[in-house]
């Protein structure tokens, strides 16, 4: 049996600033909206969030990438911590 695959998109590139740089960061939107969601539970505006993010993530790894595994991250640990 095939699994239902939620609405796809492709990756779309968005411009934000950190710590004052322009950048820009390709992600999905599904991606994009749970960073969102990320950054409110938080209580930090996305672009605090994805800067503080960038300085955490090693040098090897694009910020894309940070930023899928982090929300991947705090999704799979909502989902153990879950009753």
């Amino acid at each position: 049996m095939m699994p239902d695959l939620p609405p796809l998109d492709a990756p779309r590139k968005r411009s934000v600033l950190i710590e004052g740089h322009a950048t820009s960061v390709t992600l999905e939107d599904a991606f994009w909206r749970a960073l969102g969601r990320e950054a409110e539970a938080l209580g930090l505006a996305r672009a605090a969030l994805i800067g503080a993010i960038d300085r955490q993530r090693p040098p090897g790894v694009g910020l894309a990438t940070a930023l899928r595994l982090f929300v991947l991250a705090r999704t799979e640990a909502r989902a153990h911590s879950a009753p």
